[in-house]
């Protein structure tokens, strides 16, 4: 997922986008939706294995047709809502509507701004993305801005975590649902890792399995390329895959409760830390 500010320079340069079990391989590839990929890695392979594919989406995406993307096998879309506390993306309630009306699994993320207060932050993702019992949790986007304008620097780890567990909490109070974090290498190394580990984790790494990139982090949504094709959207797209089963996924959208032991109530719907119990992917 990348920064309204250096969108069109990565596109001018061609460069490549930035970020956002227990079956066999063979019973898993015919989970796989219908799509390919314009810069296939051996990692795509890998991540067709599990059951659940989705993508992320900007205003960058364009016009998408959801019925399309949900007829390909697309379960789940993220789309962008917010960045810093001054920029909401501009398709954001297109695609809110259309995701939601295709009946596709859908959420919200924010793009977070180094330079910009968090609670400024937080005050302005709460006036854009809806407080929806329907929808997935909301996603925290942890990047540097490093090809920023206007905010290319990075802060102290220890200021950064600070300003993260604010949005975390503003967020998880305005939904109800505990945050998703998204990162990528570099700043997961700076920042996260070792940090952070109740809430569920959406990893990038679109070169490689996740736990050849990442230290002692378990992962619960796998961002495995920037460079796929799917129905409904022309050119490239962000795709990524939920670690565990249908099963799984099912718990996780609220469509089916776990037994409960008795005397226990089940687990609320679409209660992140009920996906870290039951879907998280092995260090």
């Amino acid at each position: 997922m990348i920064s309204r500010l250096i969108r069109p320079f990565l596109a001018l340069t061609a460069v490549a986008s930035l970020g956002l079990a227990g079956c066999s391989t063979a019973e898993h590839m015919a989970y796989a939706p219908v799509k390919g990929d314009a810069k296939p890695h051996p990692g795509v392979a890998h991540a067709q294995q599990y059951a659940i594919h989705g993508v992320d989406i900007s205003k960058w995406q364009g016009d998408v047709d959801f019925q399309a993307l949900k007829s390909s096998g697309v379960k789940f879309v993220f789309m962008k809502a917010t960045e810093g506390g001054d920029h909401a993306d501009e398709r954001f309630p297109i695609n809110w509507a259309g995701a939601r009306a295709a009946g596709l699994h859908y959420g919200a993320y924010h793009f977070v701004y180094w330079c910009r207060p968090a609670h400024e932050q937080a005050a302005w993702f709460k006036q854009h993305i809806p407080s929806d019992p329907n929808a997935m949790p909301p996603v925290l986007d942890l990047e540097w801005n490093g090809e920023s304008r206007t905010c290319p620097r990075k802060i102290p780890a220890e200021d950064a975590r600070a300003k993260i567990q604010i949005m975390l909490d503003e967020l998880e109070a305005h939904t109800g649902k505990k945050p998703i974090i998204y990162t990528d290498i570099t700043f997961h190394k700076d920042v996260l890792e070792g940090y952070f580990n109740d809430y569920p984790f959406w990893l990038r790494s679109v070169a490689s399995d996740p736990q050849e990139k990442y230290v002692n982090r378990r992962w619960a949504l796998w961002q495995y390329t920037t460079t796929g094709r799917v129905p409904g959207v022309v050119g490239n797209i962000d795709r990524n895959t939920f670690y565990g089963t249908r099963e799984q996924w099912a718990m996780f959208t609220g469509q089916r409760q776990p037994a409960a032991p008795k005397g226990m109530e089940p687990p609320p719907a679409n209660d992140t830390q009920m996906l870290s119990a039951i879907a998280m992917a092995p260090m």
